[in-house]
């Protein structure tokens, strides 16, 4: 028996294990056995039998395991673990369905023109059927289904249209979930046909169309090749699906990118270029116009503004097609003109980029003498956009002719280039009136230079621009640099012909980062040229240093990002050369120079004038180094090398060079270089340091300190602070004298003044701090210790009737106190554990609380004596205190303060005001209290506001009541000495309004109660000035805070410095009033004036309104019905309905 009958014979029901057993065979390749050649080898007849017998194989096989079980089925033999052995096992019956499968894929590949397949088409039916019932996990049995209905399509076989559909729809699903979907979406394009047999408006298509709406939304179609031509051939499947697409692509615009949106705009101009009849009808009135409208109309804030213009921009850069010209000029002809003269300016702006950018805009179905007047109109258009009243237009309008110019330059007659080059180049970028249209002017002239043919016009007008190197505007002048710059580039002209160097230099010398890095860019060929000899660039660095030696500091501070390292280095090790020649020569720089007399102002500079020179030579080699000084790192030969050069000849040059102007350089040389390296001179730093007068200015020590740090030698600087520290505080003599003596060491005079000099400049420096708080604890609580021994003087000062001219003075001991709080938080915070150094601070708030705060108290003793000392020790105590408090400020600020330090801090605040003249330091607690405040943050004060002991509300409750006490002390100072307390409710104002800013983040207890402090004292206030009044005439409403009593009017300018703060005013108004805590007509009244002063600011009309209708709500309870129009209450109240009328616009 052959193979093909073996095969005919096999295919049954009774035969089913004969027909897998072949199935296997043919799915194994090392078997010779193949399918597709058994069906090729039968006749026609057999092709048909065979077709026959597998269709009732079929048949059989899926009424022994209709659909609805199979899901069954499976998950019962899952959870069973048997195995079925029945007709009925679903892997059975499913390996029979593959087979069937296998064979009907191979059929259609075999059919020929004149069989009958209808058993053929049967089989596709059924298999069609289990195709929409299969579970996941049968995927490679769905490939298979889903290849038979692809191939019967593409056969174009009866009933095609089903089995494509479905094809097409499964393709289309999973092209959605898979993670390659590239040859899904493949085979998607190659089923698009498809869809011109649906019906589009059919409602059993509709999940089609919901998911070809989806290919919008995905970027992997949209990227794809196939996946664009799939979305430009849904532009031409119905004219009615266009709109709907684009309403798809506008709803998405917004989300998509850059690229994703040129892929788009891609996608539109392909379909309009197929498209033709109504779909291009369609495309152009619904797509393309449409975008055209949004470009014109919509914000230029807008987030899909931008997309639009780029979607709108690819089809102006498709112009010079004639078909492209057409479509432009028709579809912009009922937009453009009109936008062009709108009153909106955003809408002309928008206007005029796309008129500029699609110019000319012209039907070329016109003949040419129509055409050339269109054309002029045009031209005559962009030159009155120009002339618009709205900047915003006119630059870009500017933007616009640029483009036009750098376009269409060969085509345009020269008087017209040279109407809009002159109206850029001698108006608008002289616009008073607009820094942005002169910016404009110059970022787009740039666009102009890239046409060579333009050059000869602009090389005889951009001299004229000169003058904007200065212009007032940061961004114009960095414009008009970027405009020289490509000058330079594209060698339209000579750079210095268009502005002088010498305004250049002068412009390096004094201005900003981003404009000197500009100025260098073109200057720095000029004067580094890297191709000639470093002989050369030394005569180049002379030449600008005489110049404009500012400039040269600028110039070579941003070279090395010009150059690489290794020229920085040459030039440095040439500029040593140079200053050795002139140790040999006596200074004199004349043979340098004679071969560079073409780039300096003079060739041979005066004898009188060199060490001007050699100074500045020496602060160009220091800036050099510094720029290098990674680079030298990394190279430790290159670092030998420069270290031994300069080292060989630095004690020259400290000989030779001995001006003021020469040393600082040389100082900050040396620091570069190890301390071996400059021998003579590091061994005597440490000298200088301890001779230095104690007068001396930070300039004469800030290079000698940087050189010790740098070489390691910080602890000698330090051990010489501790020393004249600890010299200089006073010691105990005789026991039996009782007057205190001073004893110094003959040997060391004792600075600590100097010593303070020395620490603050070691502290406020970054690699200096760093260096001293490397040292380690030990002397460093040292120095903390001898610190916090100068309270004694300051105590000795604070109770002595007497000055003792061998103590130290009042100031020192003062600027001591201070540096020993701020050491501390230095030390705190490069503390890896514990609490030492805060509880110094918290002892310190203890001594003051013991010792200064007594003299704060005012003596009551009749001794006039006492009361002298009092008055002399009060304003000292005053400076100690606040003094204390500062630091402990920085402290909090920082974040150090833990609960323990702010409640003491706080607890010291509480004495202070509870003190005499404790008044006196309130500017310095409300820092204090802004800064407590602003360490909690209120949403993590949810868990702890129900808590009442909670540490946090605790703290801040004694915050809430501090500041209750600082406004009754300020109403009590301005009672009792009016300027007094004028003077110091000034003084308080900054730290008020830091107070208050914080505070009303909080909107709940205990903080709450400050604003609630602040609105009862303005009322009171007020209230108390209505209640004085007996004449009618007196009773007028105020309209600013001037208007206002005292107290008020400085808590209303800082309530109203902040909207925040404001809108937390009127709410805090707003709950009084609805509280029913305002219960009388007179503070009714004081509340009205209080909203009036805040409606004249125009600030927070809403809570404005909210208070105004609180308060119209408790009004009338108060009426006056006095006849006597003299009565004051009843003009008080005609005056608050009349004022909430206006407020209420009633």
């Amino acid at each position: 028996m052959s193979k093909r009958e073996a095969f005919l014979e096999a295919a049954c029901k009774e035969k089913v294990e004969d027909f897998l057993r072949f199935i296997q065979l043919h799915k194994d390749k090392a078997e010779p056995f193949d399918v597709e050649e058994v069906l090729q080898e039968m006749p026609r007849g057999q092709r048909q039998n065979l077709w026959g017998k597998l269709a009732s194989l079929l048949q059989d096989v899926l009424q022994e395991l209709p659909p609805e079980q199979r899901e069954e089925s499976r998950e019962k033999e899952r959870e069973e673990g048997m195995d079925m052995e029945s007709a009925a096992d679903p892997k059975h019956v499913m390996a029979v369905v593959d087979g069937v499968t296998l064979v009907a894929v191979v059929s259609l590949k075999v059919l020929q023109d004149g069989d009958t397949y209808s058993a053929l088409l049967e089989i596709a039916h059924r298999l069609h059927d289990v195709l929409v019932s299969l579970p996941v996990s049968e995927a490679p049995l769905q490939l298979h289904i889903h290849t038979l209905c692809e191939a019967w399509w593409k056969k174009g076989l009866k009933e095609r249209e089903k089995f494509g559909r479905t094809a097409f729809l499964i393709s289309l699903q999973k092209s959605f979930i898979l993670k390659k979907p590239g040859g899904e979406i493949q085979r998607v394009w190659s089923l698009h046909d498809v869809l011109l047999s649906l019906e589009y408006s059919s409602e059993d298509n509709k999940q089609i169309i919901d998911l070809l709406l989806q290919c919008f939304h995905r970027p992997t179609y949209i990227r794809n090749d196939d996946g664009k031509r799939f979305l430009v051939f849904l532009f031409s499947w119905n004219v009615n699906f266009i709109w709907v697409i684009h309403g798809t692509i506008k709803n998405q615009l917004e989300f998509y990118s850059k690229t994703m949106t040129t892929h788009i705009t891609e996608v539109y101009f392909r379909a309009w270029k197929k498209a033709s009849g109504d779909f291009l009808e369609q495309i152009e009135s619904t797509c393309i116009q449409d975008f055209m409208q949004n470009a014109v109309f919509l914000h230029r804030a807008s987030p899909v503004h931008a997309k639009v213009r780029q979607i709108v921009s690819h089809f102006h850069t498709r112009k010079g097609c004639n078909k492209v010209d057409k479509m432009l000029y028709n579809l912009y002809k009922p937009i453009l003109w009109k936008a062009l003269s709108a009153p909106n300016f955003e809408v002309r702006a928008n206007a005029t980029l796309l008129f500029t950018e699609a110019f000319p805009v012209h039907d070329p179905d016109q003949s040419n003498k129509n055409t050339d007047e269109t054309i002029q109109k045009q031209l005559d258009t962009v030159m009155g956009l120009l002339d618009d009243p709205h900047p915003t237009v006119r630059s870009n309008a500017t933007l616009g002719v640029c483009k036009i110019l750098a376009k269409c330059w060969e085509l345009l007659p020269p008087t017209i280039i040279t109407d809009f080059l002159k109206k850029l180049v001698m108006e608008l970028a002289a616009d008073i009136s607009s820094p942005d249209v002169r910016c404009s002017v110059f970022k787009c002239l740039t666009i102009v230079l890239d046409n060579s043919l333009s050059h000869p016009l602009l090389e005889k007008l951009l001299p004229n621009l000169k003058y904007s190197l200065h212009d007032n505007s940061e961004k114009v002048r960095t414009a008009f640099l970027d405009m020289l710059i490509k000058v330079k580039a594209v060698r339209a002209a000579k750079f210095w012909d268009v502005s002088n160097m010498d305004h250049l230099l002068a412009r390096l010398a004094i201005d900003s980062h981003s404009v000197c890095k500009r100025i260098v860019d073109l200057l720095f060929k000029s004067f580094f040229p890297v191709n000639e000899s470093e002989r050369e660039w030394c005569c180049r660095c002379i030449t600008l240093i005489q110049m404009n030696p500012m400039a040269a500091r600028k110039f070579y501070q941003l070279a090395h990002k010009h150059t690489a390292p290794t020229n920085i280095i040459k030039l440095m090790l040439a500029i040593r050369r140079v200053l050795n020649s002139c140790i040999q020569a006596d200074c004199d720089l004349s043979d340098i120079n004679e071969s560079n007399k073409e780039n300096s102002t003079q060739a041979e500079p005066l004898l009188e004038k060199d060490t001007a020179v050699v100074s500045r030579l020496l602060e160009v080699t220091v800036i050099l180094w510094r720029s290098v000084e990674k680079a030298l790192k990394q190279n430790e030969e290159a670092q030998k090398y420069t270290f031994a050069k300069f080292g060989n000849v630095m004690a020259k040059y400290f000989q030779a060079f001995e001006s003021e102007q020469c040393t600082v350089p040389l100082i900050q040389l040396a620091s570069f270089m190890p301390p071996a390296a400059v021998p003579t001179f590091s061994c005597g730093v440490l000298s200088r340091l301890k001779r230095m007068d104690p007068a001396a200015a930070p300039t004469q020590y800030s290079q000698l300190l940087d050189c010790i740090c740098s070489w390691g030698q910080t602890a000698d600087v330090l051990e010489v602070i501790t020393d004249w520290l600890t010299e200089a505080l006073p010691k105990q003599g005789d026991k039996g004298n009782t007057n205190r003596k001073v004893r110094i060491q003959e040997t060391v005079e004792a600075k600590p003044d100097l010593a303070l000099a020395y620490l603050e400049y070691l502290f406020s420096h970054t690699s200096t701090r760093e260096k001293v708080l490397a040292l380690g604890q030990r002397p460093l609580k040292q120095l903390h210790t001898v610190l916090g021994n100068w309270r004694s003087v300051l105590y000795t000062h604070l109770s002595s009737t007497a000055e003792d001219p061998k103590s130290p003075d009042v100031e020192t001991a003062l600027k001591v106190f201070v540096y020993h709080g701020r050491l501390g938080a230095h030390l705190q915070h490069n503390s890896s554990e514990g609490r030492d150094y805060l509880l110094s601070v918290e002892h310190v708030a203890a001594w003051v609380a013991e010792r200064v705060l007594p003299f704060l108290t005012k003596r009551t003793n009749d001794d006039d004596e006492e009361e002298e000392d009092s008055e002399k020790s009060q304003p000292l105590a005053v400076q100690i205190t606040e003094s204390f408090l500062t630091v402990c400020r920085d402290v909090l600020l920082v974040g150090l303060g833990d609960e323990t330090f702010k409640g003491q801090i706080l607890h010291l605040c509480s004495l202070i005001l509870l003190s005499d003249a404790g008044y006196l330091c309130i500017p310095a607690v409300l820092p204090i209290l802004k800064e407590v405040t602003e360490s909690y943050v209120p949403d993590d004060f949810n868990e702890a506001q129900d808590n009442e002991e909670d540490a946090t509300t605790v703290i801040l409750g004694v915050v809430a009541n501090i500041f209750q006490k600082i406004i009754e002390l300020l109403a009590r100072r301005l009672r009792k000495e009016p300027e007094e307390g004028k003077q110091l409710c000034q003084s308080a104002v900054p730290g008020l309004t830091d107070f208050l800013q914080v505070a009303q983040t909080w909107d709940r207890a205990p903080l709450c109660g400050v604003f609630s402090t602040l609105f009862a004292v303005i009322i009171v206030e007020k209230r108390h000035l209505l209640q004085k009044m007996t004449h009618p005439e007196e009773v007028i409403t105020p309209e600013s805070v001037e208007d206002m009593p005292p107290l008020s009017s400085i808590l209303l300018s800082v309530i109203l410095k902040a909207p925040s703060v404001t809108r937390a005013f009127l709410a805090e108004v707003s709950s009084s009033l609805n509280s029913e805590a305002i219960n009388s007509l007179n503070e009714l009244a004081a509340v009205l004036h209080v909203l009036t002063v805040i409606k004249h600011t125009g600030q927070s009309k809403a809570g404005l309104k909210c208070a105004a209708t609180s308060v119209q709500q408790q009004l009338h309870k108060h009426a006056v019905t006095s006849v006597d129009s003299r009565d004051i209450q009843r003009v008080i109240y005609e005056s608050s309905v009349k004022t909430l009328n206006e407020m209420l616009d009633l």
